[in-house]
């Protein structure tokens, strides 16, 4: 019995490594999707170290018979680690603090959904310092809309789901579909082409003919008024029923 329990810890093992090794290249994958928008001084070493533990997490999790594929399964905790170790190391610098906090102001104070042009128009910050701001604020927040959008333009489930939450699941990705119409041209082609084709910033930027900087600034005010959408129809189906 104990050999065979042994050799079961051995299977283990061995599949965890090659599950580890076969995927590394997907942790730099999520940080070049994502260090084009970061505020400046970010130790990407630093962050490529916390994607590896989120993925020998994920490896020493997986049960095959209970989640999503392997690459669903990593990415988001892939990705969790790196949001995690942003929030611990990167403080925004005073500045930018100082913007975001007139943005806040400004947004208690205006009608939803709220646009970057009107809070352009209401902090007297230019389009790209309210979209550098909220870029910031996005990634020292716990939580954002964007880390439930993942690629594909929904957050893939790791376990199954009942019935009525799949259902609602599709309506929600239905109404992000939608709402990624309304968006001017380049925005909804960048946002298209970061969620759903997963491609780096700099892989848009070269598309789009566009600087990465450009992009990153393209994608925080698409993602940002996205969400306002997103919001606002979910305050009116809720005042509906």
């Amino acid at each position: 019995m104990s050999n065979i329990l042994t050799y079961q810890r051995q299977a283990d093992q061995h599949r965890r490594d090659e599950l580890i090794l076969g995927h590394l290249p997907l942790v730099r994958h999520v940080i070049g999707r994502l260090v084009g928008g970061l505020p400046p001084g970010i130790d990407v070493e630093n962050l490529e170290s916390a994607g590896v533990l989120g993925l020998v997490e994920a490896a020493a999790k997986y049960d095959p018979t209970r989640s999503a594929q392997f690459k669903t399964f990593a990415y988001l905790r892939i990705r969790g680690a790196i949001f995690d170790e942003l929030r611990r190391n990167s403080p925004l610098p005073q500045h930018m603090l100082e913007r975001v906090a007139l943005i806040r102001k400004a947004y208690r104070t205006l009608p939803h959904p709220v646009t970057v042009e009107a809070l352009v128009a209401a902090t007297g910050l230019g389009p790209d310092e309210v979209a550098d701001a909220l870029a910031a604020e996005r990634f020292a927040k716990t939580v954002s809309w964007e880390q439930t959008a993942e690629p594909n333009g929904l957050g893939p489930a790791v376990t199954a789901a009942p019935p009525d939450v799949e259902v609602e699941r599709w309506e929600s990705i239905q109404q992000l579909a939608e709402a990624i119409e309304t968006l001017p041209p380049k925005e909804r082609v960048a946002v298209t082409l970061y969620y759903r084709e997963e491609l780096r910033l700099k892989e848009i930027a070269e598309i789009m003919k566009l600087s990465p900087s450009r992009i990153s600034r393209l994608l925080s005010k698409a993602t940002f008024e996205l969400g306002e959408l997103l919001k606002a129809r979910g305050r009116a189906v809720g005042a509906a029923c």
